[in-house]
């Protein structure tokens, strides 16, 4: 996964995000998009994250990602 910079960050749309009201969990390309996941449970299971929101995350990086 190649990391992005502050500047490439910004310039992604809102609806690059997991979360895009709060510009969280960014999803460019298949590989941030299986991050997105991992570390979307990951703070779920800490209780840093709602059901609706990882809900939110999962179903966007399923957009990304394709049929399993």
């Amino acid at each position: 996964m190649v990391e992005l910079s502050t500047h490439d960050r910004n310039d992604l749309a809102a609806d690059t995000f997991g979360l895009p009201h709060k510009r969280a969990y960014p999803m460019p390309d298949a590989s941030h998009a299986r991050n997105a996941k991992a570390r979307a449970a990951e703070a779920f299971s800490k209780g840093h994250l709602s059901s609706h929101e990882k809900a939110q995350i999962d179903r966007k990086a399923d957009e990304i990602l394709g049929p399993a």
